[in-house]
């Protein structure tokens, strides 16, 4: 069986600076560029094997193998299409720096599917290939998606180490003033009381 894909466009909203982004890799019903269309369940079975080994597909950047470039951390199928949640590695692979980047950037606003078909059909009337049960082989962040039906939903994230500790900053810096102006105010006071006892 041959290796194929399906792209999927999907729309930033927001993306945690720690690169960790969801959305849909697949919706649908949805007709991609090659004629061809995903059944709901498809994906059911390659799931449960994934699940039964502990793992999920590889996250790569434009189908490269060679590229791994973060992990999904989620994979379902819901009743829109194969939801995924993943991260990006930026901390520790240049890759993943340039792809959250580009994300960030509205550059790359793809992601595709790499399958083997296992059961699939012909609609008479339109002459799509519908797709029913699907190996799913892993999921990529690409450049030049097919399907516009596909949308990042949001970013689930902790908030940013940066930022907790900005505020933990301005929290000590709010202080420090707190404590110079009662300084000020009671060197105000004793020279106030310095001056009547004159």
């Amino acid at each position: 069986m041959t290796h194929n894909q399906f792209d999927a466009d999907f729309e930033i909203k927001f993306l945690a600076e720690t690169g960790v982004f969801e959305g849909y890799a697949s919706v649908f019903g949805v007709v991609d560029q090659v004629n061809d269309k995903i059944a709901s369940g498809a994906f059911k079975e390659s799931l449960a094997a994934w699940r039964r080994k502990k793992s999920f597909p590889p996250l790569l950047w434009q189908h490269d193998a060679a590229a791994p470039v973060g992990a999904w951390r989620t994979m379902r199928e819901d009743s829109r299409g194969l939801f995924v949640k993943g991260d990006l590695f930026t901390a520790d692979i240049p890759r993943a720096q340039e792809a959250y980047k580009l994300l960030k950037e509205n550059v790359v606003t793809g992601l595709s599917i790499g399958y083997r078909a296992q059961e699939s059909h012909i609609e008479k009337k339109s002459g799509v290939r519908v797709l029913t049960r699907l190996d799913l082989i892993e999921v990529s962040l690409v450049t030049f998606p097919a399907n516009a039906e596909a949308r990042v939903t949001g970013v689930k994230a902790a908030p940013e180490e940066g930022l907790l500790a900005q505020i933990m900053r301005d929290a000590a810096e709010d202080i420090r003033r707190a404590v110079e102006i009662r300084r000020f105010t009671r060197l105000l006071r004793d020279a106030a009381l310095e001056t009547i006892d004159r």
